[in-house]
C-alpha cells in the first residue's frame, strides 16, 4: 500500500501522463450540473473548515458555492461532450494548398496532479487536403480540451486528433509552451520556467514542414 502511495506521488510530482485519454468514469454525466455543483459545494465547505477557516465570515460564506461553480461551469467544462464546439468545414474553393498557422491561442488549463493553473499558448497548424475550418473554431477547439483536469502532452494530442478528425487529414500540428503554477508556485517553485510540448501529424512528421512551421511561430518562451 505504502509503495503503490509513493508511486502515485511520483507519477503525479514528475507530471506523467498515464493515457492519451482524459480518465472519465462511465457514470460522469449520470447526474446533472446543479446536482455536481451541489455535491462539490458541501466538498469545499468541507476542506476550509478542516483548514480551520471561519464560514461565517462574510468573505467566506460564498466561497464553497463559488468554487463549486467554477469547477463545473467554467475551468472544467470542457470535460461534457454536450460542449464540445461544432467545428463547421467548408470546401477549400480558392486552393490554398500551403499551411495554414494560427499562433499564440491562450491556453488556460489545470493540472490534473495538483490542480493548479497551466498558463499558456498554443500554435496549431493544418495543410489543407480540400477542406478549411474557420479560423475560430481552432481557438475553440484548443479552449475546450484545455477545460479539463490535464497533463499537457495530452493536450497537445487532443487538439491534433480532433482537428485531423474535423479537417479529414493527418496534416496537422500544435506546439503549446506553458507555465505550471505546480512547478512555479510550489515545489521546486521556479518561475522563470515553462514547458513545451508538440505534436505532429502526417507532413509536419517531415523535417522541411515542421521546420517551416517552427519558423513561422518563432517560439518565444517569454509570457
Amino acid at each position: 500500500m505504502i509503495q503503490n502511495e509513493e508511486f502515485q506521488e511520483e507519477i503525479g510530482n514528475n507530471h506523467i501522463a498515464t493515457s492519451a485519454v482524459t480518465p472519465l468514469r462511465k457514470d460522469a454525466f449520470d447526474i446533472s450540473d446543479d446536482e455536481k455543483i451541489e455535491r462539490i459545494k458541501k466538498d469545499v465547505e468541507s476542506i476550509l473548515t478542516t483548514l480551520g477557516m471561519d464560514l461565517t465570515d462574510d468573505s467566506l460564506k460564498g466561497t464553497p458555492n463559488r468554487v463549486a461553480k467554477m469547477f463545473v461551469k467554467e475551468i472544467f467544462g470542457g470535460l461534457h461532450p454536450n460542449k464540445k464546439p461544432s467545428s463547421s468545414t467548408f470546401e477549400n474553393k480558392y486552393k490554398y494548398n500551403e499551411m495554414l498557422v494560427e499562433k499564440n491561442i491562450v491556453v488556460y488549463s489545470t493540472c490534473e496532479h495538483h490542480l493548479l493553473p497551466i498558463v499558456g499558448r498554443a500554435h496549431v497548424a493544418y495543410i489543407s487536403n480540400g477542406t478549411v475550418v474557420g479560423l475560430s473554431k481552432m481557438n475553440r477547439i484548443v479552449d475546450y480540451f484545455a477545460k479539463r483536469p490535464q497533463v499537457q502532452e495530452r493536450l497537445n494530442i487532443q487538439i491534433v486528433e480532433e482537428l485531423q478528425k474535423v479537417l479529414g487529414t493527418e496534416d496537422v500540428a500544435c506546439v503549446i509552451d506553458a507555465k505550471h503554477l505546480c512547478v512555479n508556485s510550489r515545489g521546486i517553485r521556479d518561475i522563470e520556467s515553462s514547458t513545451v510540448t508538440a505534436e505532429f501529424g502526417g507532413k509536419f512528421k517531415e523535417e522541411k514542414t515542421r521546420r517551416e512551421f517552427l519558423d513561422y511561430i518563432k517560439l518565444d518562451t517569454q509570457f
